[in-house]
This record gives C-alpha cells, structure tokens and sequence, in this order.
C-alpha cells in the first residue's frame, strides 16, 4: 500500500499517520506541536552556501509499503557485499523505503536486555524509555524549519539501547535501502549507552537508481551516559537528484566517549551538520569525516565539537576530495565555554581538488571562553602534490594510477576507522567510483 501526499501536509493527515502505526499520545502531541511551528521557523543558514532553491519539502510520496525479506540471499547484490548474508543471527537490522524489511539479534544481547528495533516498534514497547531521550538532549525540534519538517513527518529509523555495564563486542548494523525513486525519507536513528556501557553502530544510506525530486531528512541522536563508549560509523550514497539534510549529534556526559568514522558519499546536494556536545567532564570526541564530490553537486558540511566538561577532548579530521565542477564547504568549529578548564580542541580539514571547475572551501573556527585550555587548528586547500606523483611515477607507477594512490592515502585515515569490513570496502569501492 501506497500513502500519496503531497507537501503542504495538513495536521489530519500527520494525525492519521500516528494514529495508523499506534504511536503513543506524548509522540503524536510532538509531531502536532511541530508541524504547528513548521511553517513560522526559519530555514537553517548554513555558512557561504544558499539553500533558497534546494528542494526540502516538495514529494510525491511519504510512505511506501515495501516487501520485507525473508532471506538475506533477496537482498540485492550491493547491500549483500556489506554483511556478513552466511550469519542470520548477527545484529542486524535493514529498513526498506519506510518498511522494517529485516531484523536480527543475538540471544545473548537479548539476555542482556540490550533493545534494537524500528523507532515505532521502540515507540510502543518502549514508549516511556524512547521518549526520554527522543529529541530532547540532542536535536530539538523547534531548531529550524528541517528539525520541525522531520519531527511531524517521521516516517523510519532504529532505536538501539544499551543498558549499564554492557559491553557489546560485535558491531551492530542498519541498512536503510531506497529503491523507489520517489520515497521521501525522514529517518530517525536514536543511539543511546547507558553508564558504563560501550557499543559499535553502523549504517548505511543505499539508494538504487537516480532521482529527479528525492528528498531525504534524517536526524540520529547519540547519547552517551558516564563512562560510556559509542563508535558510531556511517557510508552515505544517495543517488543524484536526492537532496539530503542529515543532521547527527552526540551527547557526551562524564567520562564518556563518542567516535565518529563517517564516509559521506551522495551523489546529490547535501547539508550536513555534525554537532558532539561534550557535557561531562573528562569526556572525549573525535570525529572523521571524509567525502568526495563530483558532477555539479553542491555540498555543505559543518562539524562542531562543543566543549562544556573540565578535561574533556574534542577533535576533528576532515579530508574531501572534489572532481569536477563540484563544490563543498567544510566548516569545523571547535567551541570551550566558560568552565571547561583544561579542555583541548584540535582539528584538521583538507581538501584535494582534482579539476579546474572543482571548488572546496576549508573554514576552521575556534571560539575560546575560557583561559586554561589547549587548541589548534590546520586547514588545506590545493591540488595533488606534484612532488608524490613524481615519487610514484619515478617506480614505474603510470600517472593516472599514482594519482588514485595519492588518493586513496588522502583518505585512508577515515577510511580505516569503521569497524565492519564489508563497509570499509564498499567506501573504498565508492570512492574508486566516483575518483576514477
């Protein structure tokens, strides 16, 4: 079945949409109260980058009813080359357009209370847990107009709770799958570790054919409790012509640590933002980011790390490759607010641009408030070092296949970073893809 809407939605049919999935009335009152804000809040500003004619709102489709999968042997052969199809009990959980299509979960996490499943599931068995962290800590929904637009329309996403003291050794892993060109997507992915507590979560964005008027509007919220680790891994490849606003944020408390490896690889026009707070002392953030772009996409990616703890560490490696006519801004903030004594924020963004028409803009900003603290910052934007193609040509290397070693080295460092081996060889197959 087909749900057909298009934008402006009303508040009967936001009304209808909670009522038909049974969420709760504190989840159905959130989307009401969003959509009612939708239309006075402004558009988010992202640095040096005009949006006014992006395409955020406008869809033929809301929902679509997709068929799930019985077998890991149905999924198409891209996404089998990103899990392990030989283990049907590994912790895994693929979401098709807006349709859970596929779950899986070890017995021993069972045991241990861990929690994952879709974020309406969570919403029914899980209501009063889901709704006291979903956008409350993180994201707000009255941020901006796209915060707003994704609370009322929310149409997919995963939930994964870790109670205290439990460790998870194994990655867990999401693979969110559009296959119909039209699908408007508005996921929403909660990741929460409670004390003492760490895991490993991974997902991917897959789209397959291309689009003329796709949207995508996800929102992920991490939050780590005290003493907690979350390594939070991402490959993102959406086809051209879907527009894409992804919004990841992360909540660090005490002691705590996040670790992003993100590998942001849409094909179209894409604003990110990746905001960590480091609220407790002694908590730690470091994110990786690497992405390349080509045609005539135009991308924006902000990355903060917010530093509010004593002692608490924030870094930031950005590396992006631009070919064509490409263009894309890469703004990294490193922010110590007052109080947050003994803090240190570090970042780094290099760009490469493989083509004349090709443009990338590196902005490093450190806003200090405080005295006691350490930071610095390293930015590069320029063309591939004619002195390493020499080196390489010198051993017989041809210059077509020293450039892609130069690279695939460029971006090795973010690369490396995710957990799962499927993943980290399709990014790199992605960026031979798009490089060559």
């Amino acid at each position: 079945m087909t749900t057909e809407t298009k934008f402006p939605m009303d508040l009967e049919s936001v009304n209808s949409y909670s009522k038909q999935n049974n969420e709760p009335a504190w989840l159905t009152k959130k989307r009401e109260e969003a959509f009612a804000g939708f239309e006075t809040l402004p558009m988010p500003r992202p640095d040096k980058t005009k949006i006014d004619k992006w395409n955020f709102t406008s869809f033929a489709q809301h929902t679509v009813e997709s068929e799930a999968f019985t077998s890991l042997q149905e999924l198409p052969e891209d996404v089998k080359a990103l899990i392990n199809i030989e283990n049907e009990s590994q912790n895994l959980y693929i979401q098709r357009n807006n349709t859970p299509a596929y779950f899986s979960m070890s017995q021993e996490l069972k045991d241990q209370g861990v929690i994952f499943t879709d974020i309406f599931t969570a919403a029914r068995e899980h209501s009063d847990l889901l709704e006291s962290f979903f956008m409350r800590n993180g994201v707000k929904a009255d941020e901006h107009r796209l915060t707003a637009l994704h609370a009322a329309l929310m149409n997919g996403g995963a939930f994964l709770y870790v109670p205290k003291n439990v460790e998870i050794k194994e990655p867990i892993q999401a693979v969110y799958i559009i296959d119909t060109v039209e699908t408007a997507l508005f996921n929403h992915v909660l990741v929460v570790a409670d004390e003492n507590s760490s895991v490993t979560y991974v997902e991917n964005y897959f789209s397959t054919g291309s689009s003329e008027s796709g949207i995508v509007n996800t929102i992920s919220e991490v939050i780590a409790n005290n003493n907690a680790k979350i390594t939070y891994g991402a490959v993102d490849t959406l086809a051209k012509g879907i527009t894409a606003y992804v919004n990841r944020r992360g909540v660090a408390m005490r002691d705590a640590r996040i670790d992003w490896a993100l590998g942001l690889m849409n094909d179209g026009d894409t604003i990110s933002e990746n905001i960590t707070y480091l609220l407790g002392d002694g908590s730690i953030g470091d994110t990786k980011t690497v992405v390349v772009g080509r045609g005539e996409q135009k991308q924006n990616f902000t990355t903060s790390v917010i530093h509010h703890g004593k002692r608490s560490e924030g870094y930031i490696l950005k590396h992006g490759v631009m070919k064509d006519s490409a263009s894309s801004i890469f703004n990294g903030i490193g922010k110590i607010e007052h109080g947050a004594t003994k803090s240190n924020a570090e970042q780094e963004s290099r760009v490469l641009m493989l083509s004349e028409k090709a443009r990338g803009d590196a902005n490093p900003i450190l806003l200090i408030d405080e005295d006691d603290v350490t930071a610095g910052h390293a930015a590069s934007v320029g063309r591939v070092d004619p002195l390493q193609l020499y080196y390489l040509m010198s051993r017989g290397i041809s210059k077509t296949e020293a450039e892609r070693l130069v690279i695939h080295g460029f971006l090795a460092p973010v690369v490396n970073e995710l957990p799962i081996e499927g993943v980290k060889k399709q990014l790199v197959e992605v960026i031979e893809r798009k490089v060559q």
